[in-house]
């Protein structure tokens, strides 16, 4: 009995034994299983990167040949920020606002930088703004040697060159009002804006009303020449703006571009990178890089933070209000075409969307 009691136990022990053995297949499958898993899951995280890039576009860019125009964009374009959005640029410049919405209306270019002036056509339905890009708080006017003028009241009786339609218009129409002038006090010479440095070599004009680079081309080409500064409580505000129909066909693009405009003005509005935007405007307009550094303090270069808080507190919106209230007050525009929510001309969704 003893022995077949032991032959039994053995018996049971085997048989454990052999059950436990075949339970090893079950436990090898296990990690097979795992890495399958991470096998067919690695094409997937491979791939996405590639799926989530943007599509790739050119944009046709038009700009004016001077800091204020180009520091943003050129600081976007050098820093590798549309490269970012796969946005590839091509610039064309213009000699003003109003030429580049015709070219816009015309199809040769996409966007544009304006400076006030042109502002008007945005407020009448010919374009609309989608980013901010300086403001001034000063304008000058560019003096010749022996006109006199050390004041805007001295503009009475000179003779003075301007750009109809465009900031110089602006700007001149606010220092006679500043003056307490009107243009029958002056003798006004509406030029286009190439004739008005021929226009102070020649000696032909007391003063100029314009805008830089051609109103340092005056300062050192006309010896003697000198500008005289004031101020009038008047937004000068410069602008991104496009036409209507490509703003509601483009909204998503339009947000990529201000996406990465904004990183390259955030960049470019550090005052130990000026130098460096003042090379890449001598070098795009083939300038020298004393003319675009004298060009640093004509305006507030936009940041990052200013423009957040400004869209927050209400700031750049007030900037628009203010341009437009010029532009009724100096007779540009009538007082029943100024827009009662200046949300009608600026995208500021476009803006807070780029933010994010």
């Amino acid at each position: 009995m003893k022995k077949f009691t032991a032959l039994l136990l053995a018996l049971v022990m085997m048989m454990s034994l052999m059950a436990c053995g075949g339970d090893k297949p079950a436990e090898s499958k296990a990690p097979a299983e795992s890495k399958e898993v991470t096998q067919s899951a690695a094409p997937a995280e491979s791939t996405e990167p590639e799926d989530n890039k943007p599509e790739p576009i050119t944009l046709r860019i038009g700009y004016m040949a001077n800091y204020a125009s180009l520091w943003g964009v050129l600081s976007t374009i050098n820093q590798g920020f549309f490269e970012e959005e796969g946005i590839t640029i091509e610039l064309t410049p213009f000699n003003d606002g109003p030429s580049e919405i015709a070219a816009m209306e015309g199809g040769s270019i996409d966007l544009a930088y304006i400076g006030k002036g042109a502002h008007r056509l945005c407020i009448l339905g010919n374009a609309v703004i989608f980013a901010p890009s300086s403001v001034h708080t000063v304008d000058k006017v560019v003096c010749m040697p022996d006109s006199g003028i050390q004041s805007v009241e001295d503009l009475k009786g000179k003779k003075i060159a301007y750009n109809a339609g465009s900031s110089s218009e602006s700007t001149f129409n606010n220092a006679l009002k500043v003056a307490g002038l009107t243009t029958d006090d002056v003798t006004a010479m509406s030029l286009s804006i190439d004739n008005i440095v021929p226009a102070a070599v020649s000696d032909d004009i007391d003063a100029a009303i314009c805008w830089n680079p051609y109103s340092g081309q005056i300062l050192q080409q006309v010896e003697g020449s000198y500008e005289i500064e004031f101020a009038d409580g008047s937004t000068n505000i410069s602008s991104w703006i496009c036409l209507p129909k490509y703003a509601e066909e483009n909204h998503d693009i339009l947000v990529r571009f201000t996406r990465a405009l904004f990183k390259g003005m955030d960049w470019g509005s550090k005052e130990e990178n000026y130098d460096t935007v003042a090379q890449y405007c001598a070098d795009e307009t083939k300038t020298s890089l004393e003319s675009n550094q004298l060009q640093l303090g004509d305006a507030h270069w936009f940041s990052i933070a200013d423009i957040t808080s400004g869209l927050s507190d209400g700031t750049i919106k007030g900037y628009y209000e203010g341009m437009q209230n010029d532009m009724v007050q100096s007779e540009n525009i009538k007082p029943e075409e100024a827009k009662e929510d200046v949300g009608d001309f600026v995208l500021f969704d476009i803006m807070s969307e780029a933010l994010k």
